[in-house]
């Protein structure tokens, strides 16, 4: 019985271990090859596409850099930025933003970089703040018919129930990406309590 089982033994070692034929290794060096030749044409067409590209910059004129790309010149907080009642439950819990960047003729463009928002009370106390980065700040671009602008909604439950019925400020500092400029402004709004009162 010793003796079929160290047989069985040897023969599941056997099945667990095959050695590759050299059919076997033939097909998977043609495999490696083929993989590797398709490597090899995506860096080409990649290296081929940097030469487009660096012909194209070469030949453009002197004065055409990112700043002529746009010019952004200010931002600007509209009237609606201000405490909204989301969910109708009668609490103001959120602040919503809307921030426009101007270039020099006072057009809105969608300039790409990072926001700060800070929220404070009238004596300069910070109420909350926040971070915008530039991959979120894409995805709330607000597009209507009258308006256009970055809309950014910040969750302030906790934060504005014990203020007093004095205007609070919104402060916003925009780093255009594209520049390295940094825009400041600020907006005085209403309190939510004073909105709330008739």
């Amino acid at each position: 019985m010793a003796g079929c089982l160290l047989v069985a033994a040897a023969g599941c070692q056997n099945n667990g271990k095959e050695k590759p034929t050299p059919e076997d290794k033939i097909r998977t060096l043609k495999q490696e090859k083929r993989e590797l030749e398709h490597q090899i044409a995506r860096s080409e067409a990649q290296k081929q596409e940097l030469k487009e590209q660096i012909k194209i910059l070469s030949n453009l004129p002197s004065d055409a850099n990112g700043q002529n790309l746009y010019d952004l010149q200010r931002i600007k907080l509209t009237r609606f930025t201000g405490f909204y009642d989301k969910d109708k439950d009668g609490s103001k819990e959120k602040l919503i933003v809307y921030i426009q960047p101007l270039d020099e003729d006072g057009d809105v463009i969608k300039a790409t970089g990072s926001v700060d928002v800070r929220l404070e009370d009238w004596q300069g106390k910070e109420l909350g703040k926040w971070r915008v980065e530039p991959g979120e700040l894409k995805k709330n671009w607000f597009a209507t018919i009258l308006t256009i602008n970055y809309r950014l909604i910040f969750d302030v439950t906790g934060k504005i129930e014990d203020i007093e019925e004095k205007p609070v400020t919104v402060k916003v500092t925009f780093t255009d990406y594209l520049t390295g400029k940094v825009f400041k402004e600020l907006k005085p709004i209403d309190p939510p309590k004073k909105r709330n009162s008739r």
